[in-house]
């Protein structure tokens, strides 16, 4: 039995939604004509089978390049690119109708400095340059709530080896959830990956990140009376 698909690709199981409700028209024009326009090219295994690490100058010049894992409707990731015109971003989203709201809003805002994967993170990983990434978010993430799925979690060596590998050293890794659970997970294994928790007293993993953007899916736990944790690594 084989551990590759024929392109090449491993066999990777992707346990989260692709698609969700039907997208409105205006999603389905930006997925045509604005998704070609801002996608990172060369990380798909058909137009990069052999894996060639991406030339990130040809696409954001001398500029650092910050991550951002899994950006949901892109309200964050846009933020960041807003603040920060001197920094390359790339904003990766498996789910179809979070990567066309973040296209609405790139086309209503005009920024230029983002590019998204509209994929697997496992993917990207293969094809960024070692200690190529100044800053890297990872913003209320699948939970996964069942003991038995809690492997599926992106706070596992799976991710956070590669994630490891992508990013500077010194570079700073985010975290923000709303599960006491994933508190828990990521505090296990993300130092465990060589990282360094940035942590002095309650007030920096209670208080949000000075340029924070609350999320809709932050609001949403806000709303049903859970509570936020923000999480500040450092890579070694």
């Amino acid at each position: 039995m084989t551990d590759q698909h024929p392109s090449g690709a491993p066999w990777r199981n992707f346990y989260g939604r692709i698609k969700g409700k039907t997208l409105k028209p205006a999603q389905e024009r930006d997925l045509d004509d604005l998704l070609p326009e801002v996608r990172l090219a060369d990380v798909g295994w058909d137009e990069n089978p052999d894996r060639v690490p991406l030339d990130l100058t040809t696409v954001f010049g001398e500029r650092p390049v910050w991550l951002e894992i899994g950006f949901g409707g892109g309200e964050h990731l846009v933020h960041q690119a807003q603040a920060n015109a001197d920094t390359g971003f790339i904003g990766c989203e498996p789910y179809v109708n979070g990567v066309a709201m973040c296209l609405g809003k790139l086309r209503r805002t005009e920024v230029s400095n983002v590019r998204l994967h509209p994929g697997d993170a496992r993917d990207l990983f293969d094809v960024l340059p070692a200690q190529s990434v100044s800053k890297a978010f990872l913003l209320y993430p699948d939970p996964w709530p069942k003991a038995r799925h809690h492997r599926r979690r992106f706070v596992t060596p799976e991710h956070l080896d590669p994630l490891h590998r992508v990013l500077k050293p010194g570079a700073e890794f985010r975290v923000a959830t709303d599960i006491p659970d994933y508190v828990r997970q990521t505090m296990e294994e993300v130092p465990k990956a060589g990282f360094e928790w940035l942590a002095e007293g309650p007030a920096d993993w209670r208080a949000p990140w000075g340029d924070w953007l609350s999320t809709r899916y932050e609001k949403k736990a806000l709303r049903e009376g859970r509570v936020p944790h923000y999480m500040t690594f450092r890579r070694q």
